[in-house]
């Protein structure tokens, strides 16, 4: 299936590129730049303060702004809105957008640059908690993400598959990853949800002076596929990622960079360079910029690849 996809999509980009005219390398860019992220403590974050500074660099008529931001929905609606030039995104959230299903309310004119990463979706609890399963979550405290969040939109999924409502079946609390921590380490709540790349830096530092564990999603796995799609595609976190467990069964989910449809070709394609050229300060903002690869950034279905990255992607072909 995703071979087929593959093939698809790169005769999109391949007839796309056909249509742009010239072979003159496009105008830079010039005024400013607002990079929305997602919460302090995550990948976003992190890769977005490296992209941001990485476009700075560069791009000397450009002045690139971090924005710190609830997650994947909240971005897909600054980029929307035009608060933000480009945003992180998660593809389920992405698919949503462009169809104007919940929690949107129309079809957003919202394309890719480019498929980064895989978030993986993380369960934290403490080591000592008796919670093995997600059914167990029943009667307690649960972070499910922080409000425009794409874990928020992933964890209530998660919930629903397990026959748990996030209304009525737990206290759903909304708060971000840093704050999740901080909770859980206080004893505030008993678990929470995110969705991120590997390694969180939020959960890294929660393991400096609390003893944790992440809870198998094995048993939720195929009814997620099942009820949701193919988006969602059953992997591990390795018990190296944060340690002192085995490897568990979860759920990964591509991550995109977003533009809206009407961006100028020539502002995408130097979007698209800027993270392959500057791939090796990125990797220095966080490791999850090591799985960005010229020939699986396109594949960014359901978004319509820019004809600006498409271009890049046709030119920069050896």
């Amino acid at each position: 299936m995703w071979v087929a996809r593959l093939l698809v999509i790169a005769l999109a980009v391949m007839l796309s590129a056909t249509a742009c005219t010239g072979s003159d390398v496009p105008d830079r860019p010039s005024g400013g730049m607002a990079v929305a992220t997602g919460n302090p403590g995550g990948v976003y974050a992190e890769y977005g303060a490296g992209y941001a500074e990485v476009i700075g660099r560069r791009l000397p008529s450009v002045s690139a702004q971090v924005v710190h931001t609830g997650g994947s929905v909240d971005n897909l609606r600054r980029v929307d809105g035009g608060q933000a030039r480009v945003g992180f995104a998660l593809a389920d959230a992405a698919a949503d957008a462009v169809a104007g299903h919940q929690p949107f309310s129309r079809p957003l004119p919202v394309v890719a640059l480019a498929a980064l990463y895989d978030n993986y979706v993380q369960l934290v609890v403490r080591a000592d908690s008796p919670v093995r399963s997600v059914k167990a979550l029943r009667g307690l405290r649960v972070s499910v993400g922080s409000d425009g969040s794409g874990t928020g939109l992933i964890a209530e999924r998660v919930l629903k598959v397990a026959g748990l409502s996030p209304e009525k079946d737990v206290t759903s609390l909304r708060l971000d990853v840093r704050e999740s921590a901080a909770a859980l380490a206080a004893g505030r709540i008993d678990a929470f949800f995110w969705s991120g790349g590997l390694p969180t830096a939020a959960i890294t530092e929660l393991r400096r002076g609390t003893e944790i564990r992440l809870v198998d999603l094995g048993d939720v796995v195929g009814e997620l596929t099942r009820s949701y799609g193919e988006l969602y595609t059953e992997t591990t976190v390795p018990s190296v990622v944060y340690g002192a467990q085995s490897a568990v069964t979860t759920v990964s989910v591509p991550n995109f960079l977003v533009v809206r449809r009407d961006m100028p070709a020539s502002e995408a394609y130097w979007l698209t360079r800027l993270l392959f050229d500057g791939q090796s300060q990125l990797i220095r903002a966080h490791p999850e910029a090591r799985r960005l690869d010229r020939r699986s950034a396109i594949a960014t279905d359901p978004l319509e690849l820019h004809p600006g990255a498409a271009r890049w992607y046709q030119e920069s072909h050896p």
